[in-house]
């Protein structure tokens, strides 16, 4: 008899599963129910999902780039780097593009809506600008604030400002609020589109008289560079005198003082300039390479020029051009631009510098003199509002300087004899080896050291900067030079052996020179034939005979009075900075050996570069085949 519990047949087992039709597997009846209802609310997730907003940003952007406090400078950059190298990938997230139009002078903001109260708003005045991410804050989930500071101009080194994002602000067409900020970072250059408000904070200063920050509420923000650098901060300051010089891009971008202290210099000029159009001067330009180097003496770069295969010297002054101009009758005429001068570099010197040189016929020192004043004054009260400025040496010493005219006038020899107790040789007798024997026992008695050559001129000018300029803190004119210190200055006209020349010194150091010009094309040639005799006495910085000028001469210069100013030691002083650096906008450095090899954005992210089309080395034989070859 038959066992009733024993299993089915496997054709009768196979006739009761049913078949899955997403994984091609036979089951039974319910289990085949089972994954259909999994599988429908799966399906029903995913479609609320799908018709889901937008997920909030967190309290803070997303870091993709890693929490930045967390990380050093070096691993900064990396991670953002690779981030950066990401968006390029897509046009639509191409983070540097081509333009942004800005529509609203950011200079204005802070005055014309001053009068909003906490909490008030203008939704209709739409404002667009551009500017540089300097701090980020996050307040919640929706809520974003950006410090921001827009670019230098005429008017300001830039407005502060705060922007207010928040999501429900956003432009609905435009793109998702999250990501608009999740790749903005400190130092990012942004486009900001919105409209001015004040913050209504929740706690209020009670002796506040107005609460809450003028801010733009932005309805769009986008990115259009990003920074790829993490800015300096308290972990890693910015402070090193070197490491601004080295990086001044930085130090503008980062120092608000640094700016500034450029954005000053800009306005110094611009003014002196407008001072000479005013009064009828005409605005010139002339060579920098020169054949011989004149005007000035100094020490002169030399370079090469490779087609006419001779040695040029880079101009030490513009000086022997002007007057040339002069003599062409142009009657005033003045040029701002560089000189070089291959003398050392210092707190006060810089081997290439700015100057402001201008010749006025039929004029003379005392007319400069007079003009200098007028300028210089009216200068720094224009800039700083008052005649009295203050100025820190490199020691802490605080003197306080008066500009207002009229300057002091001290006249250099009787001066020198005053503050040595000796009484000089008569003034035609300065220039012979009689007096450079007095003055060697001079400068011993009073421990004055002159570096060789022992020239009378260049002992002179050592006791002078020992004895004179040291009183000179207020503006001070140094005048009446011995013949032989001034081969350019006309002679005196009364004072036999001196010449008509002043040297204008504030703060104890030269800004300004000036003289009668000298006009006499005999006594010229006598004063360069002088110059070229110290230069063979191994004076480097005399200067040299130049035909053309005195050629020049002979065609007849007009009574001609010139000057040239310092803009550099000038802005130094108005200022109140003692190293010349601090108003350059890149100094000259020595060669850094010491520092480190660091990678470039684009070998961390091993950008590859564009394939180069080969250039064939022309020999004899290949030009041969060329020629075969050619139809």
């Amino acid at each position: 008899m038959a066992d009733s519990s024993a299993p089915a047949p496997p054709t009768a087992e196979v006739a009761n599963l049913h078949l899955d039709e997403v994984t091609g597997e036979r089951v039974s009846k319910s289990e085949l129910k089972k994954r259909q209802k999994q599988r429908q609310k799966e399906a029903e997730k995913a479609k609320k999902a799908a018709e889901a907003p937008p997920k909030a940003v967190s309290s803070k952007p997303k870091n993709t780039a890693g929490e930045e406090e967390d990380l050093n400078p070096s691993q900064y950059f990396e991670i953002r780097s690779r981030q950066v190298n990401e968006l390029l990938q897509k046009p639509e997230t191409n983070p540097y593009p081509h333009k942004f139009q800005v529509t609203y002078d950011d200079a204005k903001f802070h005055e014309e809506f001053k009068h909003l109260k906490p909490g008030e708003t203008v939704e209709d005045k739409e404002v667009t600008i551009a500017a540089r991410i300097y701090n980020i804050r996050a307040s919640g989930a929706k809520l974003i604030f950006y410090d921001v500071r827009t670019s230098a101009d005429t008017i300001s080194i830039g407005t502060r400002l705060q922007v207010v994002c928040q999501a429900q602000l956003a432009k609905k067409d435009g793109t998702p609020f999250e990501q608009q900020h999740e790749n903005l970072r400190r130092g990012d250059v942004i486009g900001i589109t919105g409209y001015p408000g004040r913050t209504n904070p929740k706690k209020r200063a009670e002796n506040e008289e107005q609460h809450g920050e003028l801010s733009i509420f932005a309805t769009e923000v986008q990115l259009l560079s990003p920074c790829l650098h993490m800015l300096p901060g308290v972990r890693f300051p910015f402070s090193d005198g070197e490491q601004r010089a080295r990086m001044r891009y930085l130090d503008m971008l980062w120092n608000d003082r640094s700016r500034e202290i450029l954005w000053q210099r800009s306005r110094m000029v611009r003014f002196i300039r407008d001072f000479f159009h005013e009064r009828r001067f005409i605005e010139v330009e002339t060579p920098m390479m020169h054949a011989i180097a004149g005007g000035a003496t100094a020490l002169p770069f030399i370079t090469h020029h490779n087609d006419l295969d001779i040695d040029m010297f880079m101009r030490v002054a513009p000086e022997l051009f002007l007057k040339k101009m002069i003599v062409g009758q142009f009657g005033k005429v003045f040029e701002l631009g560089k000189n070089f001068r291959n003398e050392g570099v210092d707190l006060t010197h810089n081997p290439e510098f700015t100057s402001c040189e201008f010749y006025w016929a039929y004029a003379d020192v005392y007319d400069v003199m007079a003009l200098t004043e007028e300028l210089v004054s009216s200068l720094v009260k224009t800039l700083t509002g008052s005649y009295k400025t203050k100025f820190t040496t490199q020691h802490g010493e605080v003197y306080d300087v008066n500009w207002e005219a009229p300057w002091r006038r001290i006249e250099m020899i009787p001066e020198l004899e005053r503050q040595t107790g000796e009484k000089f040789p008569p003034y035609e007798e300065l220039h012979t080896d009689e007096t450079n024997e007095f003055l060697k026992r001079v400068c011993k008695k009073m421990n004055v050291e002159c570096p060789p050559p022992l020239t009378n001129a260049r002992m002179i000018d050592k006791l002078t900067g020992e004895f004179i300029e040291n009183q000179c803190v207020n503006p001070t004119f140094i005048m009446e030079h011995p013949q032989m210190m001034s081969p350019l200055a006309k002679y005196h006209r009364s004072k036999k052996g001196l010449c008509e020349r002043f040297e204008a010194f504030v703060c104890k150091k030269e800004i300004a020179n000036a003289y009668t010009e000298l006009n006499n094309p005999f006594d010229q040639r006598l004063r360069f034939e002088e110059q070229a005799r110290q230069k063979d006495a191994g004076d480097d910085e005399a200067q040299l005979i130049d035909e053309s000028f005195l050629n020049a001469l002979e065609y007849g210069l007009p009574p001609t009075g010139g000057w040239g100013l310092g803009i550099d030691r000038l802005a130094m002083f108005i200022t109140n900075n003692y190293s010349i650096r601090e108003v350059l906008a890149f100094p000259f450095l020595r060669e850094d050996k010491q520092a480190p090899k660091e990678k470039f954005a684009a070998e961390i992210v091993d950008i590859q570069p564009l394939p180069e089309e080969g250039i064939r080395k022309i020999t004899a034989d290949s030009t041969a085949e060329l020629m075969l070859t050619s139809p």
